[in-house]
């Protein structure tokens, strides 16, 4: 089945648009941290075994990792507010299964299905990206990305007040009753996105990498329980490297692979999802070690003593930070480029992790250092989206940020296995109980700060950015100009005009830049005065393709030389075809 590009979302997008998302991405982060204040008590709760008990959590992080380049990839194909609507229905249903059961095996059902709107934040970013004009896009884009961190921040203080004064099955029914209002919420405010890829859903693709995926993340989250040396490991280990290799040359063949690994493989791309990964990384310590470090007691020496609830409060500002953060972003992004606000936003988190190994002594040590690291952090995961963006065609929008996604996602899986196995074996017996150590704290604290390191060597990778021209420092007064625009952002690449045999200019013909595989490489529809533009991902020959309700079709060979300019080629359809 071939989907086509329409010229405008089913109606305007209002104001409302871009907080609506965001509250869309928030609600699916909460699922991530809801259940932290009660992991210590839920083997009593469901009346099993520890070892057990966490697989309530490892089903939430395994189904995410699944669902987020599936549903980015079914976006661009059907509808990005489509998958959305769907992702967030798919999280209610979870919620409430979780909500009416004390059951193992149908609570890990339901938190599966909960982990499944991780796809929620790809998709809404997607949907920014096709609707919003260039300058409103920045700040957008940052906001959604950073609602992974803020919906996991905020959930912390309140997950824990519920969980403190209530059953703990009242955490399903908020999460649902707040699931059903973002789905409400879409349904009414935010438009469908006109953009849609070429080609159908590659099924083997998804069932290849799921595999692959599954047999990734669940020796990474099971490790400590099993074994990093055991031979369940260890062979799953090896079995996702055997899939994922074959899933890998399997989508080079396919001409609309589920992950086009081409465009993953370009420099831009491919080391902003390997900086993704060490921003997840460091992400995830700060949630794992400071609510355990104010909760302690204070007879341990080091232990901060604080309740619950007050502990979740004084983590909450990492949240709040990250969301305040986006506008400061899109300032600096504008004026330097998102390359720079990456590297800016992971020296931040290094700063952070490096004094906080001196700041754990009073709980408004740990205020401060839950802020630094929220502005860090907050910087660093809204840069990632638009530099990802910058870098694949519109029509792959949902599967690069889905993957992206994904990539950070893997970084805090990581993270969860490597800090749970320091904190275990730094760990003093008392009583029985396993007590954290403040060394085992420090370590973890070393381990974030590498990251960073990591992370900032691979950004320096990233391709150097051109300073906008006087095109892009335009602003759009209306729609087209707005698909305009953003098809000229990157110089390099087809413009002209669609004309008729006449020489009139043709309105609304939909242009189609293919590469020499045959796939589609970009789309768009040319102005009211006939103009189009197409950017190029790379140089080389191509066909420019043009067709238009009442003419014939037109295809043009064309060579692009991949230098920082514009081929002129205008596009003359042949006259109006007539049906026999």
């Amino acid at each position: 089945m071939t989907h086509t590009t329409t010229g405008r979302p089913t109606r305007e997008a209002s104001g409302a648009v871009v907080p609506v998302l965001a509250f869309a991405g928030i609600v699916v982060a909460v699922m991530q941290t809801l259940l932290v204040p009660v992991i210590k008590d839920l083997p009593q709760l469901l009346g099993t075994e520890p070892s057990n008990a966490t697989w309530v959590l490892t089903s939430t992080l395994l189904s995410g990792a699944v669902a987020t380049p599936i549903m980015g990839r079914l976006g661009d194909l059907y509808g990005k507010r489509r998958m959305l609507i769907v992702s967030l229905a798919v999280m209610v249903v979870g919620a409430l299964v979780s909500a009416l059961t004390s059951d193992l095996i149908t609570m890990i059902a339901g938190r599966a299905l909960q982990g499944f709107a991780m796809g929620a934040i790809p998709l809404g970013i997607g949907l920014m990206r096709d609707m919003l004009p260039r300058e409103k896009l920045g700040s957008a884009m940052a906001l959604m990305s950073s609602s992974i961190g803020v919906g996991g921040g905020l959930a912390l203080p309140l997950a824990a007040l519920i969980a403190q004064h209530a059953d703990w099955h009242a955490l399903f029914y908020g999460a649902a009753a707040l699931g059903a209002l973002a789905i409400v919420l879409t349904l009414l405010v935010v438009p469908e996105s006109p953009a849609r890829a070429e080609g159908t859903f590659d099924v083997a693709g998804a069932i290849g990498l799921s595999t692959g995926l599954v047999l990734f993340l669940l020796p990474i989250t099971k490790g400590s329980d099993w074994g990093w040396t055991s031979g369940t490991t260890l062979g799953l280990f090896a079995a996702a490297a055997v899939v994922l290799v074959l899933w890998g040359v399997m989508e080079l063949r396919l001409k609309a692979p589920l992950v086009d690994l081409r465009t993953t493989a370009r420099p831009a791309v491919l080391f902003t999802n390997l900086a993704s990964i060490m921003v997840g990384v460091s992400f995830y310590v700060v949630s794992l070690v400071l609510p355990q470090l104010l909760q302690l007691p204070k007879a341990t020496g080091y232990g901060l003593g604080q309740s619950m609830v007050t502990a979740g409060l004084l983590v909450a500002p990492l949240g709040l930070t990250m969301m305040f953060t986006a506008p400061v972003y899109a300032r600096l992004s504008a004026k330097y480029g998102p390359k720079f606000t990456l590297i800016l936003g992971m020296l931040i988190i290094a700063i952070g992790y490096g004094a906080g190994l001196g700041l754990m002594s009073a709980a408004w040590q740990s205020l401060v250092i839950a802020v630094v690291l929220g502005a860090g952090i907050g910087l660093a995961y809204s840069s990632l989206p638009a530099l990802i963006v910058g870098a694949v065609p519109a029509s792959e929008t949902g599967a690069a940020n889905g993957l992206n996604t994904l990539m950070r996602s893997i970084g805090t899986s990581v993270s969860s296995a490597v800090i749970g196995m320091v904190l275990a074996n730094t760990a003093n017996d008392v009583g029985g109980v396993a007590v954290p150590t403040m060394h085992g704290f420090r370590v973890s604290f070393l381990i974030a700060t590498a990251a960073v390191a990591i992370g900032l060597v691979l950004a320096l990778f990233l391709p150097r950015q051109q300073r906008p021209s006087a095109v892009t420092q335009l602003r759009a007064s209306s729609e087209e100009d707005v698909n305009l625009e953003r098809a000229e952002e990157v110089l390099r690449g087809f413009r002209g005009r669609v004309l008729d045999a006449d020489g009139v200019p043709v309105a609304r013909a939909k242009v189609t830049l293919i590469d020499r595989r045959g796939r589609q490489a970009g789309a768009t529809l040319s102005q009211e005065d006939g103009s189009y533009a197409l950017a190029v991902p790379a140089q080389g020959a191509y066909v420019v393709a043009a067709k238009a309700t009442g003419h014939g079709p037109l295809a043009s060979s064309a060579t692009h030389a991949g230098d920082e300019r514009a081929v002129d080629l205008d596009l003359a359809l042949p006259g109006e075809t007539v049906n026999a």
